[in-house]
């Protein structure tokens, strides 16, 4: 979208290297190439506004989207940068990205929901309820999109496109059943409530449970699996048939889903709590096992640095030590990027969120650190070789 919007519009369309997005990178790269328009992830898009306003200095439209917007962080760029158009987009991919919008006013009250806003040209949305009758405002119901870019359905997935894509009783095509809560308000705008599967979101990713128990019942010694949230992280609970490493059990995960999908903690319990009609009891479920601290002290005094930065972005405990992994601690790749703005503010080192995930412990970043030190400080001139010379004889430096 946010390529050919640039393309087909006669503009210049920026795009940042790597996989991942690098805060720092496209704070630089806006500043440097004068980017008028800005579209971004919830999460980027707060992550941004706290810690590199920066990104924004030549921006006149700012696009938020993927996630609820945070009514604080919209309210504290207007008052930054006066003037901004700040846009809440909604759209899943397969309405083929945005389509409904709303422009969000400076006046808006800064803690009250931002609406998802209004359909584009030539596309729909209804908030309907479980007989596909039409809602009234102020009534919650399930949002169905249709129009233009419409997907004709899943390849290969008959099944379930026939419980997505259904007949549209209001005009021809499908609707699309996108799982989301929604109501439309008073003015006549859309409100986004939550969702009404299990399906969720992670930092801007729709994650689905379902999928990270299917990876984890993969792995041979896992006999049962069922992942929870807990604080905005996945929580995995297993039953093994012996003893099982936990680090052994979540590389299996990682080894097979992205980032996003990989548990943040992995409780092993001797069985599932269970209802008593035989489903698993979610709410009967201990609290999540935190990962143990394991390893030594720090060593030098940039480990020691190292090792304070990481409790402090982790917000983990103190008996942190320098051989503790930051995602095996509930790292992600926002948390990073966070991480790296502190080492550059504490020891004026460039790093990325590449490094972190390269070099995910203090002992090894620092490790790390010195080589880029040591690569970066200009060769010394050899000295020349001692010898002795009689008293009388000239020395020149």
């Amino acid at each position: 979208l946010e390529f050919w919007g640039a393309l087909l519009h006669g503009g210049t369309s920026v795009l940042q290297p790597g996989q991942r997005p690098e805060p720092v990178l496209i704070s630089e790269l806006s500043r440097r190439h004068g980017v008028t328009m800005l579209q971004l992830s919830a999460s980027l898009f707060n992550f941004l506004v706290d810690e590199h306003p920066e990104a924004f200095s030549t921006v006149t439209v700012a696009f938020t989207g993927g996630e609820a917007a945070s009514p604080a962080h919209v309210h504290k760029l207007h008052r930054l940068k006066p003037g901004i158009e700040i846009v809440n987009g909604y759209g899943p991919a397969e309405s083929m990205g945005f389509t409904t919008t709303h422009p969000i006013a400076p006046g808006d009250e800064p803690h009250s929901l931002v609406p998802i806003g209004n359909p584009l040209v030539n596309k729909g949305s209804y908030v309907l309820d479980a007989r596909l009758n039409l809602c009234p405002p102020g009534v919650t119901g399930e949002l169905y999109l249709a129009g233009e870019g419409l997907a004709h359905g899943y390849l290969g997935r008959p099944d379930l496109t026939a419980t997505r894509f259904v007949p549209n009783p209001f005009g021809p095509g499908r609707l699309y059943r996108t799982g989301d809560l929604a109501r439309f308000d008073r003015d006549g705008h859309l409100l986004y409530e939550g969702r009404v599967d299990d399906q969720i979101k992670i930092r801007g990713f729709r994650v689905e449970p379902g999928e990270t128990e299917a990876a984890l019942l993969t792995h041979p010694r896992v006999t049962q699996a069922v992942v929870t949230v807990h604080h905005d992280r996945l929580a995995a609970y297993v039953v093994t048939d012996g003893d099982t490493p936990p680090e052994e059990v979540r590389g299996h995960v990682a080894d097979r889903l992205p980032e996003h999908l990989v548990p943040t903690h992995l409780t092993f319990l001797e069985r599932l709590p269970l209802t008593p009609n035989g489903k698993i009891d979610k709410r009967a479920l201990p609290e999540p096992a935190v990962a143990a601290a394991s390893g030594r002290a720090p060593r030098t005094p940039l480990e020691e640095t190292l090792l304070a930065l990481f409790v402090r972005v982790l917000d983990a405990p103190a008996d942190l030590t320098v051989d503790d992994d930051f995602f095996h601690h509930g790292g992600h790749s926002l948390l990073g990027a966070r991480l790296t703005n502190h080492i550059a503010g504490a020891l004026d080192v460039r790093l990325t969120v590449r490094d972190v995930f390269q070099h995910p412990t203090p002992a090894r970043l620092a490790a790390h650190v010195e080589a880029l030190k040591t690569a970066a400080a200009p060769a010394k001139k050899a000295r020349p070789a001692l010898r002795r010379r009689t008293e009388t004889e000239r020395i020149s430096s």
